[in-house]
């Protein structure tokens, strides 16, 4: 299959810089169709050979499909001002891989590089992460299986770890954040998209609460509880932070995934409305639902988020009460996973999980959905 004009979408990255490293490219036509998929792990490298790799191999495969005209969209600045002539290439490891890719786009009419923000790059982003999956050790599956909602999930599929990447050194104190997911909700009950709604919690969510606050009041050691503003975890965080006699803490960048028209719809439901957007949604983190927002978009705030909880608290234990999403998120930033974590992983209701963020930048998770004070 051959198109004259395509684009190229590229991308790499280093678990470590240098690490365990992988590129992805992506090649479209003009109606965004799939023409060829690129990926592969090249052992330990930095993000920029990585990323210099991924475009390497899109103008290899756009040769091979016979294009002419070229649009080459990547989020690495460095890549696009060198290619563009704009930078000079002062990097010993940098020149001969910017003289292959140049010499490649020779055999094109015309070349053009254009600098893209991470969540317009998702596709080659997450063939480049399968690839740093496989060269790290993680076996990695592509069928999404679940979505990453407060309450609708088709199945679930656990990330199957195929060998140990090794330990990483961190130095410092790290801020301890014991991560617990609100009780159950009506919206719980009926497995239905529950984002900015405030649903109280059933019965049985205030006894998973409590379950939580003795577990949390007989451990000790808490040094503050926050939570997202919504009801559901407020309320869920205030039976903790009474038996440890603390105050809740709200933070804004904790609260769930707007859903957007979706909200309160099941996962049936809201395939019906929307099929074709609700796939793509299913597989992309980039998607936005109607009138909500994406996970990508939800990947900002919780950085901001976590990063605000460190330069406030930082080396202490913190209690974060929050949903399904941001949890997610949280346990994927410590674990430096790709996006397909958030597809695959699953969370109870009320459950704990455990992330550490050390100060040098350096993180852990400890557990991942316990819910053993619920038995």
């Amino acid at each position: 299959m051959s198109s004259s004009q395509v684009i190229i979408e590229a991308d790499g990255g280093s678990r470590g810089n240098p690490g365990p490293a992988g590129y992805g490219a992506v090649v479209f036509d003009e109606a965004r169709t799939v023409l060829a998929e690129r990926k592969e792990s090249i052992g330990t490298a930095t993000n920029n050979v990585a990323e210099y790799s991924g475009l390497i191999a899109g103008l290899t495969a756009a040769g091979e499909l016979g294009a002419t005209d070229v649009d080459v969209r990547m989020d690495s600045k460095l890549v696009v001002e060198q290619m563009s002539g704009r930078w000079k290439v002062k990097h010993p490891d940098m020149i001969p891989l910017q003289r292959r890719a140049a010499e490649l786009a020779k055999q094109f009419y015309r070349v053009t590089y254009t600098w893209i923000p991470r969540a317009e790059n998702s596709h080659a982003d997450r063939l480049a992460n399968e690839a740093m999956d496989a060269a790290a050790g993680i076996e990695t599956k592509t069928a999404p299986v679940a979505a990453p909602v407060d309450a609708p999930s088709e199945s679930t599929s656990e990330p199957q770890i195929a060998g140990s990447p090794g330990w990483v050194a961190t130095t410092g104190k790290p801020t301890r954040m014991l991560l617990l997911r609100h009780g159950q909700t009506a919206m719980s009950v009926d497995r239905r998209y529950s984002g900015r709604g405030n649903p109280i919690l059933t019965a049985l969510g205030r006894a998973q609460a409590a379950g939580a606050a003795a577990r949390f009041g007989s451990r000790g050691g808490i040094d503050a509880v926050v939570s997202s503003p919504l009801g559901r975890t407020r309320e869920t965080a205030e039976e903790s932070a009474r038996v440890l006699g603390l105050p809740v803490i709200e933070h804004k960048g904790l609260i769930e995934t707007d859903f957007g028209d979706w909200d309160g719809l099941t996962f049936s439901e809201a395939a019906e409305c929307d099929p074709e957007l609700h796939r793509q949604w299913l597989s992309d983190t980039s998607v936005k639902p109607p009138g909500g927002e994406s996970f990508d978009e939800v990947r900002d705030r919780v950085i901001a988020a976590r990063d605000d909880l460190i330069a406030t608290y930082g080396g202490a234990t913190l209690l974060v009460v929050s949903h399904v999403t941001p949890i997610k998120t949280l346990v994927q930033l410590a674990l430096d996973a790709g996006p397909s974590l958030l597809y695959r992983l699953h969370l109870d209701l009320a459950s704990l999980s455990i992330a550490e963020f050390y100060p040098d930048g350096g993180a852990s998770v400890r557990l991942v959905n316990d819910t053993s004070h619920l038995r």
